[in-house]
């Protein structure tokens, strides 16, 4: 067993209290860019360590806006996380993503407006590339953790990321399923950008929760309807991660591991001492010494 976390999970708080997780320890972590929603849990499942974060703090409390994503995805790097796996609430536009059924999407479409996007700044340009911002290889072994499951699910889909706290407007909800959007939610983004430029395979399982406010024969939205099946679905969820865990595999094909390889932009001469020391966890493999 690796003695470095191979997957990281961000979800609910309540997510890692499952039967067969051993040896568990907690880390409070800093970061050059603060701290991260919530103590890091740790421990080890079907031959895996993992590590446990959850995205609004223990006790549901920071807003999706809120959130400090680069914190997040900067602790579990730190820790030597290489996957990371996002559960995450969403609802659908489709009548086949069915409430209760879950999504291992494989497109993005960022709607957000308030956040930080990048680690990278004062004085050092990356342009990573997100033109398949999910990790192909990642979701197929999420998907197939799934899928010995009795629970409906669908591999691919495009996931909007709005800014919330509130939900959708009708008019809002009926133009981007007009714009042949999948499903909607208000974290994955900036998650999945900033997961890439820390080099981790990222890959989402998404629940449906509800059809949003389009559909008019069902009920809109309510955070009580949300909450009620992400209850009701936690266990199905912890089976996934224990099905993952005990399947990985543990070769990275993919090039999620290189992603700032032809990235960085800036002459290694004319960046900063200070920003290179606060993303050295990030660059320092490939800048001259």
């Amino acid at each position: 067993m690796s003695k470095h976390p191979t997957i990281g999970v961000i979800g609910g708080s309540g997510l890692y209290s499952m039967d067969g997780l051993e040896d568990i320890e907690t880390h409070n972590i800093k970061t050059p860019f603060g701290d991260p929603s919530s103590p890091i849990t740790v421990g080890a499942l079907e031959g895996q360590r993992l590590a446990f974060l959850a995205r609004h703090g223990v006790g549901h409390f920071i807003t999706p806006t809120e959130v400090n994503y680069r914190a997040n995805i900067y602790a579990l790097k730190s820790l030597g996380v290489e996957r990371v796996l996002s559960v995450s609430a969403c609802g659908s536009f489709r009548e086949d993503y069915a409430p209760g059924n879950l999504v291992v999407p494989d497109q993005l479409f960022d709607f957000t407006r308030d956040r930080k996007r990048s680690f990278f700044e004062k004085g050092f340009v990356a342009h990573v590339g997100v033109a398949d911002p999910f990790c192909a290889n990642f979701s197929r072994q999420i998907y197939k953790a799934v899928e010995s499951s009795d629970v409906n699910v669908h591999m691919g889909g495009t996931f909007i990321t709005i800014e919330g706290p509130r939900f959708s407007t009708r008019g809002e909800s009926n133009i981007f399923r007009n714009w042949g959007l999948d499903i909607i939610g208000m974290t994955t983004s900036p998650e999945a950008y900033l997961a890439r430029e820390a080099e981790l395979c990222y890959g989402v399982l998404a629940h449906v929760t509800d059809y949003d406010v389009w559909h008019t024969s069902e009920e809109p939205v309510t955070a009580e309807m949300v909450f009620k099946t992400l209850s009701q679905s936690i266990k199905t969820v912890q089976m996934v991660v224990k099905n993952l865990a005990q399947n990985l595999d543990i070769n990275r094909n993919c090039d999620c591991a290189h992603a700032l390889s032809a990235a960085m932009a800036t002459d290694p001469r004319k960046i900063p001492g200070e920003t290179r020391d606060k993303l050295s966890l990030l660059v320092n493999k490939y800048l001259p010494k």
